[in-house]
């Protein structure tokens, strides 16, 4: 005889396992975009507060050369990866014993890093500012070969041209006082020379200080690299139930997203890319949710396929790029406001549990998201950035991932009194390609996860549980290729509380 695991004995072990199972660690993902509140039976309503700590931290590359790949153990980057929390809210109906709707609000998509302490990544960028320098003044005058010597070149530039001058008007002078043709010769040899010296000098004049005043302003720049994404996602649903025992179910509906990053670029890991800012406006865009389920309340047997759609944004962004001005010879160059498309990825998410015994509860998630096909490619960035040769086709990214996303959580939960219950999970998360980008140098991680919860009456429960993670090694990479980071043996921790009420809805 099959056994019978009545849903009630386990609707506390249900319960136990979303609090802190939600937080990922490839691309910009977060919250996991859970929907498993529009699964639950009668009326139904959640309050989730998420904190997660990060600890990712490495090594600056002390290498100042040609090779994209080789990495030399440099200075210490401090922790980059800043705390960041979110939350999320559900609620969930029936409307009568086929149909259900419901509403979640989320925030999937994040980042929030800067790098401290004294690395590439803070402070004046000299070794960028003197390798430009080496490359573009050094072949106009041998003598400047860095940032000090071309300030001093240029404060004396003026004062030489007037010498010059004066000494081409003394030579004229001693030209017509002399009637000797050597003599006038050597003299005429010399005033060309000068006068060839000065018309070098004037028509560089221009170009030095342009670069000068570049290599003064980013010198003088010593913030830190710093990078923030935000988002908020409201998802409305509605779900059909069919079959004999109403057993099968169809879902879906619309979601509303709103986007916005902030983006700054400093130190000399950043090439001459260092100085570049970009403020994001929010942006509020569509899309929209679709999915099946299947439950057999008897075992607490309920398994569902979610499927989110791509968001196109069309966001208004305002970028300061100094080597934009200094290329265009114009300062008010480097300050363009522009519009750009930000597509956030579409999604899929399977979420599956089973009784095991009458107290005992097994559950699965399994989260696969394409962010091989996400970029964030900003018109100036992009626009400058093929100027060189190599990218003068489609231009540099600022932001882009190799692999796609595959996140696995598996579970139990327990229920040790009618009113309490804890929970284990285990999981895995395959990040998004390694190296990635510089601004989260991390590859994944594996985890482990503590949750319970109690009801405090027969409606109202609290929740609470923890998440300790170990990310994967990554070096982080400039979208030339170029690796400047190497962060390794990084963890974090995630804590999590819920508050949720629930109902019985008779049909």
């Amino acid at each position: 005889m099959r056994a019978t695991f009545h849903l009630k004995t386990l609707t506390v072990a249900i319960a136990a396992f979303s609090v802190a199972s939600a937080a990922s660690a490839a691309g910009l993902d977060r919250s996991g975009q859970d929907v498993t509140a529009f699964f639950q039976d009668g009326v139904y309503a959640e309050a989730v507060y998420t904190y997660i700590d990060a600890d990712v931290s490495g090594r600056d590359n002390a290498f100042n050369g040609d090779s994209n790949t080789r990495f030399e153990d440099g200075n210490k980057t401090g922790d980059i990866a800043e705390d960041y929390d979110f939350f999320r809210y559900g609620a969930k109906a029936d409307v009568n014993d086929t149909f259900s709707v419901g509403i979640i609000y989320d925030e999937p998509f994040g980042a929030s890093a800067e790098y401290t302490g004294d690395s590439n990544f803070t402070g004046s960028p000299t070794v960028a500012i003197d390798n430009l320098i080496g490359d573009r003044v050094t072949p106009l005058v041998p003598q400047v070969t860095n940032a000090q010597e071309l300030s001093t070149y240029v404060n004396d530039l003026p004062g030489n041209l007037d010498r010059a001058r004066a000494g081409v008007g003394q030579l004229q002078q001693a030209l017509q006082n002399t009637t000797n043709p050597a003599a006038q010769a050597q003299i005429q040899g010399q005033i060309t020379a000068l006068q060839t010296q000065i018309a070098t000098g004037e028509a560089a004049l221009p170009t030095l200080v342009g670069f000068d005043n570049y290599a003064k302003a980013q010198l003088a720049n010593t913030q830190n690299t710093k990078v923030e994404v935000r988002s908020q996602s409201l998802t409305a649903l509605l779900g059909a139930k069919f079959g004999a025992n109403k057993e099968f179910q169809i879902y879906g509906g619309p979601v509303a997203q709103r986007l916005e990053a902030q983006v700054r670029l400093r130190g000399s890991a950043y090439d001459l890319a260092t100085g570049y800012t970009s403020n994001s406006n929010p942006d509020m865009d569509y899309g929209y949710i679709a999915g099946f389920s299947y439950s057999k309340p008897e075992i607490a047997l309920k398994a569902a396929l979610t499927y989110r759609s791509e968001i196109d944004h069309n966001i208004d962004i305002t970028e300061t790029y100094p080597l934009a001005g200094l290329l265009a010879g114009d300062p008010a160059a480097a300050t363009q406001t522009n519009d750009y498309e930000i597509t956030t990825p579409e999604s899929v998410n399977f979420d599956f549990q089973t009784g095991i015994n009458p107290t005992t509860l097994a559950s699965m998630k399994v989260r696969w998201v394409p962010w091989s096909d996400f970029s964030i490619t900003p018109p100036l960035y992009n626009a400058v950035s093929k100027n060189n040769p190599l990218y003068a086709d489609d231009g540099l990214k600022l932001v882009e991932y190799e692999d796609d996303q595959w996140q696995v959580e598996v579970g139990l939960a327990k229920r040790l009194a009618p009113a309490l219950a804890v929970s284990g999970t285990v999981g895995y998360d395959s990040g998004a390609g390694d190296p990635t980008t510089s601004l989260g140098p991390v590859d994944g991680y594996y985890s482990v996860g503590l949750g319970a919860k109690y009801n405090v009456t027969e409606n109202w429960a609290v929740s609470a549980g923890g998440k300790y993670l170990w990310f994967g090694d990554a070096k982080g990479r400039l979208p030339t290729g170029k690796v400047v980071v190497d962060a390794e043996d990084n963890d974090g921790f995630i804590l999590g509380a819920k508050l949720s009420y629930q109902a019985k809805q008779g049909f």
